[in-house]
């Protein structure tokens, strides 16, 4: 009989693997989530068909109104994704202490954040392909070529980072009742006053400036400008990366894992 010739190799797997995996099991425990799936797909596309046949009941500029809607539908899909979503289902993982076991795993603290960040750019890559497609049947045009695109993915990954950093500012400070409460609010505030479906036009002229800085308006109208050719708008640009990287910095300090 040959002698075995296999010997134990103990020792947690590599990094990059245990990231992939947690960012798997992520997604599909969103995806599971019947709530989560109707704040993240249902309702911006059913936004975005609803707008489109509103007609005149809703002003949305002197613009085609689908240019106008969709930037500002693919706004929404990332504010229900990495703000609400991400708030609510972190905040219920540290109330049942989901995080501080994950915590005391071999996957360090850092690479359970990333696989969370890995799972919001997998579920929001899926629905903004949805909404282009929507989109595009209604007659959507983007412009502005390559540059255009990169310019709308620099503003898609910024405005991911500075909702989940709020996601999660909220979700490790908070009770997860509250966390509940106001993330809903927020999100019903901003979808109907936080210039996101409605151009900040739309507004009146006192607002404009509030709206402008408020990260869902800044991602918004950015995400508008590109899309229509008139360019990548550098104020967004810094808007949106003073709310992530606010948002980090206030999350780091603040946030509790139990």
């Amino acid at each position: 009989m040959s002698p075995l010739t296999h010997s134990p190799a103990p020792g947690a797997a590599p990094m990059s693997r245990m990231v992939a995996s947690h960012a798997v099991m992520e997604t599909r425990l969103l995806l599971r989530n019947g709530e989560q799936v109707l704040l993240a797909v249902v309702i911006p596309v059913l936004v975005l068909l609803g707008g489109a046949e509103a007609g005149n009941v809703i002003d949305l500029g002197s613009g085609r109104r689908i240019d106008v809607l969709t930037p500002g539908v693919m706004a929404l899909a990332v504010m229900s994704t990495a703000f609400t979503s991400l708030a609510i289902a972190t905040a219920f993982e540290r109330r049942y202490g989901v995080l501080k076991l994950l915590g005391a795993s071999p996957l360090p603290r850092t690479g359970l954040l990333l696989g969370k960040v890995g799972s919001l750019l997998a579920v929001e890559a899926c629905q903004l392909a949805l909404i282009a497609l929507v989109g595009i049947a209604l007659g959507w045009r983007p412009a502005g070529g390559l540059g255009g695109t990169l310019g709308a993915g620099l503003l898609l990954l910024l405005g991911t980072a500075a909702f989940a950093g709020l996601g999660l500012l909220m979700a490790g400070t908070l009770r997860a009742e509250a966390t509940l409460a106001a993330a809903n609010l927020v999100y019903v505030v901003l979808l109907a006053a936080g210039a996101v479906v409605l151009p900040v036009s739309a507004y009146p002229k006192a607002m404009e400036v509030v709206l402008a800085v408020l990260p869902s308006g800044a991602l918004a109208q950015g995400l508008r400008d590109v899309t229509s050719g008139a360019g990548l708008d550098r104020t967004a640009v810094v808007v949106l990366t003073v709310w992530a990287v606010a948002a980090a910095a206030l999350t780091a300090r603040t946030f509790r894992w139990d």
